[in-house]
């Protein structure tokens, strides 16, 4: 009787008679068993078959293999197969993880050792990517970065963003570092929304609070989402063991520490006027009253006193506008139907904006033109008559998302703008600013149109014939079939 392997056999499809007469490549058969050897290994792992060694993680314990464990993590090989590590020669190890969600994650981390296979999700990634840096089972670590990159906006509304941020610059996760610090700046407002706001630490909100491009609708919409942040502050001291006057002294220089960074001069004399009456200006009058002195001076035109509080970095600050998304310095570009756009469809927006936040100059407004291609730039045949003759140009097409952006009107021989261009889309089902983009630009008599092209990757907009269609992740709406768009200018002269 034939015996037959715990293999399995390979499909008949695979199975090639060789005749001494045929080529000896003619006989060569792939024989792919690879899922039932992943089976076979995951048999070993499920029902402790062989085990040599038992990891204790919290209260429960792991049984698994020494090979197994020693291939696949460096850590591991270190401890069970290195005389110097105490635990090379025992039976039972016990693991201590720092973390208790590591613990309740371990077992889905040990059985990836066997399968390959390991279901991540947005409140177990972080975890898992912690027992992976540890153990250094960096193909794993790699998945779970990839992961947090891609869903860094369901993280924000599942209140896991703070955590995330804080684990991964540490240990040199600088990729999803970067891009929950974006996330946060362009799209502070929802943040200051979710309980999850109340975890930033000062440190990080001060070096928020520094940056140009945090994208709000304005510096009193900052200024609230700041406030609120120094109320969950309080409320968590004061359930802390610190005494009533412990918690009044700690407020008191955190709320001199944060609002330093506070633009009042990029608020209206109104809305300085308004701050008079918040409960927190009341209570640090004295702290409050010179910082808002110092909006009223830029708002006079003061020229000698900006000059002097402008000489530290910290004065220049206050002067510089961030992206404010309000109709003063703002439009917002949107485009419907995108998917039923023709080639090389241009959409032409007219708008104005204020060349300056200070009230002595709110009639500096310059009239500007948008011509967007979102489906590609086609130039056609022409021809240009110089003084040689006539000199044909041919027909040139562009695969590029262009914006060209034209000042109709100089206020004055050269002006320099900061022009930042907010791009929408969706992530895990959330729309939000995916990317900004930047660009100085001097606008001259000579010079009065701008060129921003690769806005947006081509292809991501437009699915390539090479690729199979998809939803793109920079359109929105109901049908996702919008391309949406904000620019922001702000003057630099």
């Amino acid at each position: 009787m034939e015996r037959k392997s715990d293999l399995g056999e390979p499909s008949l499809k695979n199975r090639r008679k060789c005749s001494p007469q045929m080529p000896e490549n003619s006989c060569q058969i792939m024989v792919d068993n690879s899922q039932t050897v992943l089976n076979i290994l995951r048999n070993l792992y499920v029902e402790r078959q062989m085990c040599d060694v038992a990891l204790r993680v919290g209260n429960r314990e792991h049984y698994a293999h020494r090979l197994i464990l020693c291939a696949f993590s460096d850590v591991f090989q270190a401890m069970l197969m290195k005389p110097e590590w105490c635990e090379w020669h025992e039976s039972k190890v016990e693991l201590q993880e720092l973390l208790p969600e590591c613990e309740k994650v371990f077992h889905l981390f040990l059985e990836y050792f066997y399968t390959g296979k390991i279901l991540i999700t947005h409140t177990n990634v972080m975890p898992i990517l912690a027992l992976a840096d540890k153990y250094i089972v960096k193909g794993l670590s790699r998945l779970c970065v990839d992961y947090m990159c891609k869903h860094v906006p369901h993280a924000a509304s599942h209140n896991q963003l703070f955590l995330w941020l804080q684990y991964s610059i540490p240990c040199g996760h600088n990729e999803v570092g970067e891009k929950c610090q974006n996330y946060i700046k362009w799209n502070l407002e929802s943040i200051a929304n979710t309980p999850d706001f109340s975890n930033i630490d000062a440190e990080m909100l001060i070096q928020l609070l520094q940056e140009n491009d945090v994208i709000v609708y304005n510096e009193m919409v900052l200024y609230n989402c700041v406030v609120r942040w120094l109320d969950l502050q309080k409320i968590k001291l004061h359930s802390s063991e610190m005494s009533a006057n412990e918690v009044e002294n700690y407020m008191r220089e955190l709320v001199k520490n944060i609002m330093i960074y506070i633009r009042f001069p990029m608020m209206t004399p109104r809305e300085l006027a308004d701050l008079l009456l918040s409960p927190l200006i009341k209570q640090y009058k004295e702290f409050f009253v010179d910082r808002m002195a110092i909006g009223m001076i830029y708002h006079s035109g003061q020229l000698e006193q900006i000059e002097k509080i402008s000489q530290t970095q910290e004065g220049r600050l206050l002067f510089s506008p961030r992206l404010y998304t309000s109709d003063t310095y703002s439009a917002v570009l949107l485009i419907e139907n995108f998917n039923s756009l023709p080639s090389y469809h241009t959409s032409t927006f007219v708008f104005s904006s204020h060349m300056s936040a200070a009230d002595c100059e709110s009639d500096k407004i310059n009239d500007w033109v948008v011509d967007l291609y979102p489906k590609g730039v086609w130039f056609k045949k022409c021809y240009l008559i110089v003084w040689q003759g006539t000199l044909e140009v041919p027909e040139e097409i562009i695969s590029t998302v262009r914006l060209s952006l034209t000042c109709r009107e100089l206020l004055q021989a050269k002006i320099k703008v900061k022009v930042a261009v907010l791009i929408y889309g969706i992530q895990g089902g959330v729309e939000h600013v995916m990317e900004v983009r930047e660009k100085i630009h001097h606008f001259t008599n000579d010079d009065k149109v701008m060129n921003i092209d690769n806005l947006i990757p081509f292809c991501e907009l437009n699915p390539c014939a090479s690729t199979n269609s998809h939803d793109s992740p920079y359109l929105i709406g109901p049908n996702r079939n919008q391309l949406k768009l904000n620019i922001v200018i702000t003057s630099l002269t």
